[in-house]
């Protein structure tokens, strides 16, 4: 069923795409859009703020100006009165005698600080005097007119409107003494202000207005200096406050402020630098202070005034020479409108997503009306192919031409089923035919591996033991021959013999192993003729006595003997022949590890299918391991891979096992450990190799 593996991904793909074509537009033009607005309102909400403040700036501008021509022409009207005329035509006493109640009157009606009457050449003449004035002050010597006063006059002839004027504290003092207790200010160390060295602040700031006053032929006959100092001047600043925000102008708790600057200390003020105190004596920024006195700009943004942003309009005020000599500033908390543009900007974002969240529903479901029959087809597929042959799509509400390609589709998925069933029939009777035919080649070829086995093995015995019967009857003649005139020479040469003894030993030795070789040929060759007296043998006790006789062996290399004795059946065995199976297992073992190692004796026992069981000894080394390919030859005669070996004692050793029924393996290590194991496995009840073969079919178990 592997053709219907493709509509899976295309279902995905065609679910993917709807989807994306449904989506992509909200998802990609939706918050570009919001993007755009938020990015658009931001700024348009700025500048309405930017507008709204320069719109405050002129309000107070325009009252300062105001202000001006109000001083001007107040002291234009006292200059021109008919009063101070006659005043000052007045003989003495009474006329200049009645000039000081008759300005202070006029001060005090126009609201003005100072009001001074001065000679055409400058000597002065009076001065308003204010009540509540101490004692020194009020007795005070009037002083010539002041220099910069000369200047306004120059300005001022044919103008009302007062000007802006910095005097020096000498020329406050000659003018207005009782003033200078509000003029001598401590500057006051500012965030962000310009570098200063100043501490104290003593110029004023006077809103001055000279005039002459004039007799019926228009000689000038005095002059007349008014004004207001600025300085710390609370009711003027608070009355421009009002005006430029008023009670309730603002929304969202925000504060208006209005402050009149000396160069760019404040001199006068709303701002609050704590609770109570206003911020009279602090300085504008730098950045502020260069724009407006330094390029003599307006400034209209956020600025950072005292200890906290304020949206601010900065514009800067001149003197009569046209110099910039201080700041006229209007601003509100900026605080309140930045949480109401978050607030709006979150307002229009929740809107949008609200309007995205249920366009997105709407398009998610007008997709799902035409992928969800793909979806129902592709999952009919699937089923199908996980084996649910009688799977199919069904009726769909679609009458368009997916419903057509499902109705198809059910149609194919019969047909393909009939035939699918068909074929399955076919297939089982095939596969019954095939499995029984392969049955019986199998049992047949069982039978030939076997009967060609016993014909190999019994031709190699055969061959093997003719051979072996041949060559130990040539060789034992020889050897006889070789024992006997050896013993000859030892009691012909008597005590001669005694320069040659080791050669005569090392001969007797080498006839003695020959003879050995010989016998053990012929034990393997005619087993039955050797075969020993079987006992009842504990496999424990016998591997203990084994390794007793090759101690003095292992005493010469660097190997531990570890030992697992878990075996609890006894084994019918030859006790010498199993010594001399188990005993040529450990030597090779031993000589496997030339540099040491670890020697593992394990004893298990074991039962298997028929009944039959017994006990294995398993010998494990740490050495090299059996190279790939020894397996197969270890057990052939005179297979060797020592220089010094005959390739005789494994081969002997199987042949004693097998024929008491057992069997021995070999193989490389299965714990991921170097070096090989030997398992040689014991019967409880020995068997001869003719009864084991008929019984499990393997030769020699």
């Amino acid at each position: 069923m592997t053709l219907w593996r493709t509509p899976r991904w295309l279902a995905t793909s065609v679910r993917n795409k709807l989807l994306a074509m449904a989506l992509l537009p909200l998802l990609v033009a939706f918050p570009l859009l919001v993007l755009a607005l938020a990015l658009w309102g931001n700024v348009a909400y700025d500048r309405l703020l930017i507008t709204k403040v320069r719109s405050d700036l002129a309000v107070a501008r325009g009252y300062f100006d105001q202000v001006l021509i109000e001083v001007g022409s107040g002291t234009q009207g006292v200059a021109s009165s008919q009063a101070l005329f006659a005043a000052l035509q007045a003989p003495a006493p009474d006329g200049p005698s009645a000039l000081p109640a008759q300005l202070n009157q006029a001060r005090e009606r126009l609201g003005l600080d100072f009001l001074v009457l001065y000679q055409p050449q400058g000597q002065p003449l009076a001065r308003a005097l204010p009540a509540g004035l101490s004692a020194s002050d009020a007795a005070a010597p009037l002083a010539s007119m002041p220099a910069a006063l000369r200047d306004s006059l120059q300005d001022n002839q044919q103008r009302a409107q007062a000007r802006l004027l910095l005097l020096d504290p000498q020329a406050l003092e000659a003018l207005a003494p009782h003033l200078l207790a509000r003029v001598r200010l401590p500057v006051v160390p500012t965030r962000n202000a310009a570098p200063s060295t100043r501490t104290v602040e003593d110029r004023a700031m006077v809103v001055l207005s000279t005039l002459p006053v004039r007799d019926a032929a228009g000689r000038t006959i005095a002059l007349l200096t008014g004004g207001l100092l600025l300085n710390q001047n609370l009711g003027f600043i608070d009355h421009i406050n009002r005006i430029v925000y008023p009670e309730g102008s603002l929304p969202f708790d925000s504060q208006g402020t209005a402050t009149l600057f000396l160069d760019d200390v404040r001199i006068t003020t709303n701002v609050r630098l704590f609770q109570d105190q206003r911020a009279i004596g602090t300085r504008v920024s730098q950045t502020v202070r260069e724009a407006v006195l330094g390029q003599g700009t307006t400034w209209l943004d956020r600025a950072f005034v005292v200890n906290d942003w304020y949206v601010s309009a900065y514009e800067p005020l001149q003197d009569v020479r046209g110099q910039r000599i201080g700041m006229l500033y209007v601003g509100y908390l900026e605080a309140p409108f930045r949480l109401v543009r978050y607030a709006m900007l979150g307002a229009i974002g929740l809107i949008f997503l609200l309007v995205m969240a249920l366009s997105a529903l709407f398009s998610v479901r007008w997709a799902r009306s035409i992928f969800r029959p793909v979806q129902r087809m592709n999952r009919t597929m699937q089923r199908v192919q996980a084996g649910q042959a009688s799977a199919r799509v069904g009726p769909l509400r679609a009458r368009d031409e997916l419903g057509a390609l499902a109705g198809h589709l059910d149609q194919l998925l019969d047909v393909i089923d009939d035939k699918t069933r068909a074929l399955q029939r076919w297939g089982e009777e095939l596969d019954g035919k095939v499995a029984e035919r392969t049955r019986e080649l199998e049992a047949s070829n069982a039978s030939l591996q076997l009967a060609q086995q016993q014909l190999v093995k019994s031709e190699k015995l055969a061959a093997i033991g003719q051979l072996t019967a041949s060559i130990a009857h040539e060789i034992n003649n020889p050897i006889a021959v070789m024992q006997g005139n050896l013993d000859l020479m030892r009691e012909t040469l008597g005590e001669a013999s005694l320069p040659v003894r080791g050669e005569l030993r090392l001969l007797d030795e080498q006839v003695e192993r020959m003879r050995i070789i010989v016998t053990q040929l012929l034990q393997y060759a005619r087993p039955t003729e050797y075969a020993g007296y079987v006992e009842n043998l504990d496999l424990n006790r016998t591997v203990d006595d084994c390794l007793v006789l090759v101690a003095h062996l292992l005493a010469q290399t660097r190997i531990e003997v570890v030992r697992e004795p878990q075996a609890t059946q006894r084994v019918g065995f030859n006790r010498q022949e199993l010594q001399q199976v188990i005993i040529n297992l450990l030597i090779n073992a031993i000589q496997a590890m030339p540099e040491g190692g670890v020697l593992r004796l394990r004893t298990q026992d074991w039962t298997d299918e028929h009944g039959a069981g017994g006990a294995v000894l398993r010998v494990e080394d740490s050495g090299t391991g059996l190279a790939p390919g020894v397996a197969e030859r270890l057990f052939r005669p005179f297979f060797t891979t020592r220089n010094d070996g005959n390739g005789l004692g494994l081969w002997i050793s199987l042949g004693l096992v097998e024929r008491y029924g057992g069997s021995i393996t070999a193989a490389n290590r299965e714990d991921g450990q170097r070096g090989a194991v030997f398992s040689v496995r014991l019967l409880t009840e020995p068997q001869a190799p003719e009864a084991v073969n008929t019984r499990d079919g393997r030769p020699g178990g």
